[in-house]
């Protein structure tokens, strides 16, 4: 027989070779899918620094109307005296930039540029946020009904989509703002501009997300947690709102940040053609439109408002495209 093999205590109390070394200090745990998205999205720099432009923009807008009374700014106030009366353009340098009109004036009127461009943020951001959020409240609804319920509802929502698709939205949306000038429902001058704007950029762009929602809901509606819910007793609106809408969060998000840019481009073109926001309101699109006189002598002026633009829409699509990539990263 042999003899038992004896252990010391050292070796009875010795940890296994497989127990990893401070395991017992930190314990794992797991991240919700907000918290993975926002990792992601952290890594995308360019998405960053287009979210803090777009946060930046926004604050601007917020504040306009207070920064201007804290600086004594009045974007309406005429400035003759910086005007050469035998040319109407600025007298100076650079269409007139100086310490107290860092951006210059404008030709003719002599307008603070700067504070034209603050002004006119608020209006295109109201705008663009106004109609965004009409378009999506329309196209999610009508896109996770007809998603999810098929057949005739779905027939009747797809048909109702592409007629909205073939208006000619641009010439629509001329003649209406035409016809609106003067004044209707209670409302008149810029109320009433920034209302028929909202109205017609919104409630004519929802059939594009309300396509997306559609094809989201039409695989959503056969995973487990729908069957679950209607094994439960739950009805089509509480699956509807309850169910699906939360899990399409984050397509409206993306498709949102992506709206945005094109509802500011579309109310410039508007204020543009005379048919959007009408002056003294200052507008970027209404900036661009009185610049066309003189940008040959004074590019100046059309240069600021031309800029306020391109870098709004560019920080906006930027944004957009570092969310997409964060809350699905298959689009990488």
């Amino acid at each position: 027989m042999t003899a038992p093999i004896e252990t010391t205590g050292a070796e009875a109390g010795a940890q296994p070779e497989a127990v990893l070394s401070g395991i017992e200090k930190s314990k794992i745990e797991g991240r919700s899918l907000g918290q993975i998205a926002w990792s992601r999205f952290k890594k995308d720099k360019v998405a960053v620094a287009g979210g803090v432009i777009v946060i930046l923009l926004i604050l601007l807008a917020i504040l306009s109307r207070p920064l201007q009374a804290l600086f004594g700014l009045d974007p309406n106030a005429l400035n003759q005296d910086l005007i050469d009366p035998n040319t109407s353009l600025p007298k100076g340098d650079f269409g007139g930039m100086s310490w107290e009109h860092p951006l210059g004036v404008e030709p003719k009127f002599g307008r603070d540029i700067a504070s034209r461009i603050l002004e006119g943020s608020w209006v295109s951001l109201v705008v663009a946020f106004g109609a965004t959020l009409l378009s999506n409240t329309i196209g999610a609804i009508l896109g996770v009904v007809a998603g999810y319920y098929g057949g005739r509802v779905d027939t009747i929502i797809s048909r109702l989509m592409d007629t909205f698709l073939a208006f000619p939205l641009l010439l629509f949306a001329i003649a209406i703002s035409a016809t609106l000038q003067g004044g209707a429902f209670g409302l008149e001058g810029l109320p009433l501009h920034i209302s028929v704007l909202i109205f017609i950029i919104g409630f004519f762009n929802w059939p594009y997300l309300g396509r997306i929602v559609r094809g989201q809901t039409l695989a959503l509606r056969e995973r487990e947690f729908v069957d679950a819910s209607r094994g439960m007793g739950a009805k089509g609106p509480y699956i509807l709102f309850r169910e699906l809408l939360p899990n399409l969060v984050g397509p409206i998000i993306v498709y949102s940040t992506l709206l945005i840019p094109t509802n500011i481009l579309f109310e410039a073109s508007l204020s543009f053609l005379g048919v959007g926001i009408q002056p003294p309101q200052a507008s970027w699109g209404g900036m661009l439109n009185q610049a066309v006189d003189f940008y040959e002598v004074d590019p100046q002026f059309m240069i600021v408002p031309g800029l306020a633009i391109f870098v709004t829409v560019l920080a906006f699509n930027l944004l957009g495209d570092g969310l997409r990539d964060a809350l699905d990263p298959r689009s990488r």
